[in-house]
């Protein structure tokens, strides 16, 4: 259940508005309608496809030509700010149809993804489950695989000589120059799968849109992957009711308690694909990978083994000629230990960085050496190592961002590898997601905070700006009544400190008491209050329809440690309720808010929360769920597991965190909401959950949506979901019957 996307994209969610306005009546400015919170026309300004180039001077996007609308990809000079069009869609199409797409399932050539060549000379593009290359010094297109199956999850090699992919469940190689395939696995089929993630894995172990499960070695004559065979893994049915006799598909899910695919590290070697060397081949399903790495002299592997509980990690180094393996670093927690990407392997030196979380629970970074014996901890504090952005060897520079300016804000630092000179680069109050070239010579900086939306910068390693992607967009702002986001502190009745947002209606009167509805999430690691623009325009149309709307950080949140988490360990909802009531009598607290008029929105991890708040408490007037989970039995193993233990050996953990087993309990009027096509939170939740309140005689009101996955996708449905939460908010929170 990860609330973050990709650390990019998510810029693009949590950026894009975030605008400063006053909260008196704005003269001669309009009003949102509902449509108009649907609008993302800004992601049309974003720089889509943005990559450095692997010199790292300089770096590329996909850009539309303003008069034919064709894709474009452009260069820029990171240290000038100058660019300059690389190559057009136009032409890729004119190259790629007639004779070369060959009958293929195509129609032209797209830009939608691009990889560089090693020596900038060539893009390997994709196009229909096919691989191309275009040559930049003779301009012409290449077709390097025609194939009735689909080609996915492509590399090149460091070298350039081959690219690699995933075909028919089976890791390939091929050879560029000679066109040569090289099949380097062959047992992939049904339930096996060489080099690409499982379900579990991609959605709760690695980074979300990470299918790729090999790596290539420094040498360009091995590849590292992992071989998944989810035999043991129970099947569960997305069913399509769009057919006349409908259409299931099955997907392989382990929930609590349930087999995981039975996994191995393996590495194959172009010389000899007939040979697979197996680093780590107990098949276990009760170990997890969620990290692979290769040493710089390309004779060894590096990996991640987790037990099932995620209470015990080794980082083991693995020979990729014998599979004979070393333990070089231990740790373990009796709760969770959590797992990040601060990894780097110095190039000259047998030494490498590494990430942990032993100082106090705060994540920071330490040198180890190749016997795993500790060197130095760079940094320290009651503050935590957010991101390792990379490393400058030849200027000697750790890069990172993290908390130490403030919890709720990220800022870039650079630090000596020897622990020595550290510097803060950015210095913008607010939150900033970073992009280091290559080689730490530059850095793209995403930057947005509560009184400005999502800019984007390219700067010097020193923190010189030399280029503006993306200016802040204040068009919203000058045309809509809009309310600036507040970041709030209060104090609970526990000691504790807790952070919190708040939206007030335009234009407010203070004399006046407003329903409030709290947005909620209260997942573990999620950090929903953040110095960083806002989520969008709903909540600025339902502000200026009259409601408060509020967000709070309760235990178990993200930014602030792991000794924040961990009080949630095997007994999910309690504790992250107890803090959600506390922001409820801080709440009332404030002359402004009608305290019996207190309504609670969210979705997932959010939407559980919704419905464990109304089975478990009176505070709430309504509460809106969407794709709910309804007992933590029917979510998957690794993300369940790492919080509540196994099913076996928490019982009434996992009894009592469930509302569905409080449905006789539920208080105020609830609105329950999922997509039938779930594959996340699986369709069985509400379900489950709607049997124990007819079960229990209590009336609710519920709606399906067909077809759609763990979030409502398509415009008219989105549409659908809007008014009908305004309709339902109207009515329970404000007391006004509305029309459809």
């Amino acid at each position: 259940m990860k609330r973050q996307l990709n650390r990019l994209f998510l810029i693009w969610l949590l950026g894009w508005i975030g605008l400063p306005a006053c909260t008196l009546a704005q003269e001669g400015k309009q009003k949102l309608t509902l449509e108009e919170t649907l609008s993302f026309s800004i992601f049309r300004q974003m720089p889509r496809g943005l990559q450095w180039l692997p010199g790292g001077n300089k770096f590329s996007q996909i850009k539309r030509n303003p008069k034919t609308f064709a894709a474009e990809i452009w260069v820029t000079d990171a240290g000038s700010g100058e660019s300059g069009l690389l190559v057009s869609g136009d032409k890729l199409l004119g190259e790629s149809s007639a004779t070369q797409m060959g009958g293929s399932r195509g129609h032209g050539m797209s830009l939608g993804s691009y990889i560089w060549m090693p020596r900038e000379d060539g893009l390997i593009l994709s196009n229909d489950g096919d691989i191309w290359l275009y040559n930049l010094q003779d301009r012409r297109l290449k077709r390097l695989t025609s194939t009735a199956a689909e080609e996915t999850e492509i590399d090149v090699s460091p070298d350039g000589r081959y690219v690699s992919f995933i075909r028919n469940q089976n890791l390939y190689a091929l050879e560029i120059a000679g066109g040569k395939e090289i099949q380097l696995t062959r047992d992939g089929g049904g339930t096996v799968t060489n080099g690409k993630f499982d379900w579990v894995y991609q959605e709760e172990l690695v980074a979300r849109g990470n299918f790729r499960a090999y790596f290539w070695s420094p040498t360009s004559d091995r590849i590292a992957f992992l071989r998944f065979d989810e035999a043991p893994v129970p099947e569960y049915p997305l069913v399509d009711w769009r057919p006349l006799n409908g259409a299931v598909e099955m997907m392989r899910y382990p929930k609590a308690g349930d087999p995981n695919s039975l996994v191995k590290v393996g590495v194959a070697a172009l010389a000899d694909p007939e040979k697979t060397v197996w680093i780590d081949n107990t098949e276990e399903s009760d170990a997890y990978f969620p990290r692979l790495y290769w040493l710089p002299d390309g004779k060894r592997v590096a990996y991640i083994r987790l037990d099932r509980r995620q209470q015990n990690l080794e980082f083991v180094f693995g020979d990729a000629a014998t599979g004979r393996q070393q333990v070089v670093i231990r740790e373990s927690d009796p709760y969770w230990v959590n797992i990040g990407d601060y990894v780097h392997f110095f190039q000259k030196q047998p030494r490498f960085l590494w990430g942990s979380e032993r100082d106090g629970g705060y994540n920071h970074l330490y040198l180890y050496d190749y016997n795993g014996k500790l060197q130095k901890q760079l940094t320290r504090g009651e503050w935590l190592v957010d991101e390792l952005e990379g490393v400058d060897e030849k200027g000697g520079w750790i890069y990172y961002t993290s908390t130490e300016q403030d919890l709720r804000e990220r800022q870039l630092y650079r630090i000596k590898t020897d622990g020595s000179k550290k510097q803060q680069l950015t210095r913008q109050s607010g939150n900033h997601t970073i992009n280091l070239s290559p080689r730490a010579s530059y850095y793209l900086d995403y930057f947005s905070s509560v009184s400005s939306s999502l800019a984007i910068g390219a700067y010097t390693a020193s923190g010189k700006q030399t280029a503006t992607l993306l200016e802040a967009d204040r068009s919203q702002a000058e045309k809509y009544e809009l309310s600036e986001r507040e970041l709030l502190t209060f104090q609970g009745d526990n000691g504790l400190t807790y952070y919190a947002e708040m939206i007030k209606p335009v234009p407010f009167d203070p004399n006046q008491r407003y329903p409030v509805l709290i947005d909620v999430y209260g997942g573990p690691h999620h950090q929903q209050v953040r110095n960083r623009g806002s989520m969008g325009l709903w909540e600025q149309f339902l502000a200026q329809q009259g409601y408060i709307i509020f967000s709070m950080d309760n235990r178990g949140a993200g930014g602030r440690g792991h000794q924040w988490e961990i009080p949630l360990h095997k007994n999910m909802g309690a504790v992250e309720l107890e803090d959600q009531l506390r922001g409820v009598a801080y709440l009332k607290s404030l002359p402004y808010v009608d305290g019996e008029r207190i309504g609670i929105s969210g979705w997932s991890y959010g939407g559980y929360m919704v419905l464990y708040a109304l089975t478990h408490s009176k505070a709430f007037r309504c509460g809106i769920a969407g794709g709910s989970v309804s007992d933590w039995r029917f979510y998957d193993t690794a993300y369940t597991e790492r919080y509540m233990g196994l099913p076996a050996e928490n019982e009434e953990g996992y009894r009592t965190s469930a509302p569905a087993n409080a449905a006789d309990s539920l208080h105020g009027e609830l609105l329950l909401v999922h997509g039938t096509s779930d594959d996340n939170v699986h369709l069985q939740n509400a379900m489950h959950m709607t049997d124990a309140l007819i079960n229990a005689g209590k009336q609710f009101q519920m709606m399906f949506y067909p077809n759609q996955p763990h979030g409502i996708i398509t415009p008219s449905g989105r549409h659908h979901e809007r008014r009908l939460m305004f309709n339902f908010l109207e009515q329970h929170l404000k007391d006004q019957a509305t029309g459809q």
